[in-house]
């Protein structure tokens, strides 16, 4: 069904809900999200027509992303090797320090370190041991556009270890 935008009167099957108000999908970028604000901002009314390059042109990625999202579902990854793989003719494969990996999963779980503390034993800022201890890439997985694919690449640590460090993580944030 079609809404009006409340704040430039774009009439679409696409539009969005905020504080129960349809807004289109350039106006909601803009929005505040602090309700007065929000309804501040909608009193300033905008006309659709002056916002269609937005528009137009905020399509532009799309066809990108969605091939990169095609090849993330076939098992290819979309970004730089993490710790411990590298790339050989196009394909990601373990690298010489490839068992480093399951050391710093192991050490993280069986030692009782902050992750401040951690990261500084194995010489990685916190952020770094961050990424390698919630990397689905350890486990055969390609994580993109907040979805999971099965890669095609070899595991390096096992799911239950894998799950195991998250656990911890997890119990950690408490």
């Amino acid at each position: 069904m079609k809404t009006i935008c409340i704040k430039c009167r774009y009439e679409s099957e696409n539009n969005l809900y905020k504080f129960k108000h349809p807004i289109c999908s350039i106006c909601h970028r803009f929005s505040p999200n602090q309700e007065e604000k929000f309804n501040e901002y909608i009193r300033e009314r905008i006309s659709f027509l002056e916002l269609e390059s937005f528009r137009k042109f905020s399509e532009i990625g799309r066809p990108q992303k969605r091939g990169m999202i095609k090849k993330a579902s076939e098992g290819i990854p979309m970004s730089r090797p993490p710790f411990g793989y590298k790339y050989k003719r196009g394909d990601l494969i373990p690298s010489e320090n490839w068992r480093e990996v399951g050391e710093i999963f192991e050490e993280f779980l069986n030692l009782n370190l902050s992750l401040r503390k951690f990261s500084q034993k194995r010489g990685f800022s916190i952020n770094g041991i961050k990424k390698i201890l919630g990397n689905f890439t350890y486990i055969g997985k390609i994580k993109f556009n907040n979805q999971i694919f099965e890669g095609n690449h070899k595991p390096i640590i096992s799911s239950t270890l894998f799950n195991r460090v998250q656990n911890k993580l997890e119990n950690k944030k408490r």
